[in-house]
């Protein structure tokens, strides 16, 4: 069984091609369904188990398959079909990890290493919640839960043994300090928020810390916004009231889960004329886009997406780079326990197939010993005569792979080596 990674992220693939391949969290158990159906047969890579992990900075795809090749060619395919985008458009921008490489690409990214925001730890809880969908999903197995039980507990130990994640300059963060690079003092401003999830809570958590003159969410089910906004002493409307609202504010950030942007171009050209051109920023930190490209085109609008927030948080990479060096060593070591873990999976079959062989031996063995004593042998003969046996019988085959080793190559004499090593620790572990 082979493990597999395949994904784009925000170093690899723009804004446009991100929200196209994006996945909402209710689409997700659907999808994993349907991509195992289409995947599971030997022709198509033989895949038994599969997670998707889709923030607004990557879509990532994990797998357990039989064929690597096979499996890669009919995920693109389905990723293609599902999200109704060529091959041509969105394969460029990917990236594919085998084995061991996928762990330590997970190991980075649940580390904080490979994130927009070095350190964050919000990607945890976001591989968490993709782990949980995939295990309600049916479809974890040994290979995916035994990488992920090592993901978390490695992202832990680098949490804990350095200082990733100190003095780490979040999106949330930089919306502020670029609206206060706009307006100045916000105390004078008013901010919308659009949405109540986590994104927005955080941002809303920043904002609100520099005692803004008004605030408001405005979110699809206003029970879920008013549980927000009582947080922060705001108020709480509907989602569908935005564009009788919306002029009345100085600064917007948004961040929903909606397929389509819910913030148009016509909706801010009304509230600029009734602003009469007074500047209003917005912060779009959706993928997909909450509001229309063509926004940022409008006279007195300053719009920014997560990237450009993103190239605000990058000034502070290196003041970290020691913690950096350090979070990079302890995921070494955690992939090295995981490849470990592989060779032992490799080596189950030959392992499972040595004990077989051992038993078939000591059943013939023991059979014979028995025949012999009912017929009247002496009994500590037969017994000395049966360990003799059995012993030469047993140490047969791995004295003959030792004896031919010379012949073999140095990937044949190791495969060989791990195999009489798990026999022997398997034997051990047992007695």
């Amino acid at each position: 069984m082979q493990l597999l990674a395949l994904g784009l992220n925000h170093t690899t693939a723009p804004l446009s091609i991100r929200e196209a391949v994006s996945f909402a969290p209710e689409e997700i158990p659907g999808a994993l369904g349907a991509l195992l159906d289409a995947a599971s047969p030997a022709s198509e890579g033989g895949v038994r188990e599969a997670l998707i992990l889709a923030t607004c900075n990557r879509t990532e795809f994990f797998l357990a398959a039989e064929n690597a090749d096979a499996a890669v060619r009919t995920l693109c395919s389905f990723i293609a079909e599902r999200k109704h985008i060529s091959l041509q458009q969105f394969m460029p921008h990917t990236y594919c990890y085998q084995q061991s490489d996928v762990a330590r690409h997970t190991f980075r990214v649940a580390s904080g290493l490979d994130s927009m925001v070095l350190g964050e730890t919000q990607i945890v809880g976001q591989m968490k919640k993709a782990w949980r969908i995939a295990k309600d999903s049916k479809a974890l197995g040994l290979m995916l839960g035994h990488l992920f039980d090592s993901t978390f507990a490695a992202a832990k130990e680098v949490r804990t043994a350095t200082s990733i994640g100190a003095h780490s300059v979040s999106l949330a963060a930089a919306g502020v300090r670029m609206a206060e690079q706009l307006f100045g003092d916000l105390s004078r401003e008013r901010v919308l928020f659009v949405g109540a999830g986590e994104m927005i809570e955080l941002c809303a958590a920043h904002f609100c810390a520099r005692h803004p003159a008004g605030v408001t969410v405005a979110n699809r089910t206003l029970e879920r916004g008013a549980a927000l906004a009582r947080r922060f002493h705001a108020q709480a409307v509907e989602l569908r009231t935005l564009p009788d609202i919306v002029s009345g504010y100085d600064i917007i950030v948004s961040c929903t889960a909606s397929s389509l942007p819910i913030i148009g171009l016509g909706m801010i050209q009304k509230a600029v004329a009734e602003r009469r051109h007074r500047p209003m920023m917005i912060i779009d930190l959706a993928v997909p886009r909450d509001v229309e490209a063509e926004v940022s085109s409008l006279d007195d609008i300053y719009y920014y997406t997560v990237d450009d927030l993103g190239k605000v948080v990058a000034s502070g990479k290196e003041s970290r780079r020691v913690a950096v060096t350090q979070a990079e060593a302890i995921i070494e070591m955690k992939v090295g326990d995981f490849e470990a873990w592989l060779a032992a999976r490799d080596a189950v079959p030959e392992i499972r197939a040595l004990r077989a062989r051992a038993e078939a031996i000591r059943e013939s063995e023991l059979q014979k010993a028995v025949r012999r004593i009912a017929s009247g042998a002496d009994a500590a003969e037969v017994l000395k005569a049966f360990s003799h046996s059995l012993t030469n019988k047993l140490i047969h085959d791995p004295t003959s792979l030792l004896r031919n080793g010379t012949g073999l190559s140095e990937e044949e004499r190791a495969k060989e080596s791990d195999i009489l090593k798990g026999f022997y620790r398997s034997r051990e572990s047992r007695a």
